[in-house]
């Protein structure tokens, strides 16, 4: 029997992984997708996430980044990091450069889908594998978070949700099913995120913010000469239900910033537009007896800050910690104390993104109150 299997090979996922074998921990992964995995996100990681990732041996080649800059059609706000530098770095990048440490530490990934589990007393089955604990670090959308949600699932056979399921968990015989999982976005509409790559040298080493009426993009340098531009809007109903149905109006999205569409004019693509969404996620409890969530199965808010993989990492890090003594409930509270800072920063920020006399003046007062506005960045770069 291991000590861990880790379902999910994500960045968050292998993080996970590494730190546990650090921690004298015996690991295996569940991964189905073979490769370096490719995701829609921004790919500027922290400073503090730049430090996480040294920590456990991993130093992705990648675009340095000196802070963050916010601007809007009339205004523009810098802020530089104080506490070392950031990193651009394309997500099959950064995958790859963890891939390889967890390769060396000897962690076996499986390549298996893992929908199903059996919870004992002393130990999870799942995939044919024994472990002590199951960590699930399988994104937004975690089947292993939507089989645990629902009251009472002690112990026994415990299945994912089924083909055009929907509703409320409920018991079956000696197994449950899973038909839902965590709530979406509440109170306005779901947000979803767009991402697409340029061939064009990086004009700045920040990361640029742009702002407009009802969403943002991303601008950030991932190498000599490309850079990622990242969307993040809200579903507003007309192009059907998920990013899927909206990747095809990329260009159109990115029209609602001129300077930058102008900018990018004429520029080669470099990858194709990926979608991801809804982000918000909430999840009532992350440690289910001998399973535990991490990363974006553990829940997420909204991506307007760029903390999710320092978040997860920190979240890995702390569960690995709380596995290696022996005591996985304390992980609960340890999540919560590396997770919170950075969701109070991103409530706050989201909740006057979506005040209709605040949202259009965030980038205003930043300009006009520089120290505030490089506080709350480097706040969210230490997260």
């Amino acid at each position: 029997m291991i000590d861990v299997l880790v379902v999910g090979g994500g960045p968050v996922g292998l993080a996970t992984a590494i730190a546990c074998a650090r921690a004298g921990l015996t690991v295996t992964v569940a991964e189905p997708r073979g490769g370096p995995i490719d995701k829609a996100c921004g790919e500027g990681v922290m400073p503090a996430a730049v430090r996480r990732l040294a920590s456990l041996g991993v130093t992705p080649d990648g675009h340095p980044l000196r802070g963050i800059r916010y601007l809007d059609d009339r205004h523009r706000a810098d802020a530089l990091f104080r506490h070392g530098d950031g990193l651009g770095v394309r997500r099959t990048v950064l995958h790859a450069a963890l891939a390889s440490r967890a390769a060396a530490l000897g962690i076996e990934v499986l390549p298996v889908r893992v929908t199903s589990f059996e919870r004992h007393s002393s130990h999870v089955r799942a995939a044919g594998v024994e472990a002590r604990y199951l960590v699930a670090a399988d994104g937004l959308h975690s089947t292993i978070r939507r089989c645990l949600d629902r009251d009472g699932a002690v112990e026994g056979s415990v299945s994912g949700p089924g083909a055009g399921a929907r509703g409320v968990a409920e018991p079956r015989g000696g197994s449950v099913r899973s038909r839902g999982g965590s709530v979406p976005s509440r109170g306005g509409a779901p947000r979803y995120g767009l991402r697409r790559h340029y061939r064009i040298a990086p004009w700045t080493d920040l990361v640029e913010v742009h702002w407009a009426a009802h969403a943002e993009a991303y601008v950030t340098p991932v190498g000599e000469d490309l850079i990622g531009v990242a969307l993040l809007l809200a579903n507003d109903g007309t192009n059907g239900d998920g990013p899927g149905a909206e990747r095809g109006d990329f260009d159109s999205r990115l029209s609602a910033f001129p300077a930058l569409a102008e900018r990018l004019t004429g520029a080669p693509t470099a990858s194709e537009v990926r979608g991801a969404g809804p982000m918000r996620q909430d999840v009532r409890r992350r440690v289910h007896g001998r399973v535990l969530l991490v990363g974006d199965a553990s829940g997420y808010l909204d991506a307007l800050t760029g903390e999710g993989i320092g978040v997860g990492l920190a979240q890995a890090e702390a569960l690995a910690v709380c596995l290696a003594a022996g005591r996985p409930a304390d992980y609960e509270r340890a999540w919560r104390r590396v997770s919170s800072p950075a969701w109070r920063l991103t409530a706050g920020l989201l909740w006057s993104r979506n005040q209709a006399l605040l949202g259009t003046r965030l980038v205003p007062a930043a300009q006009h109150i520089p120290g505030l506005f490089s506080i709350l960045v480097n706040h969210a770069a230490q997260a």
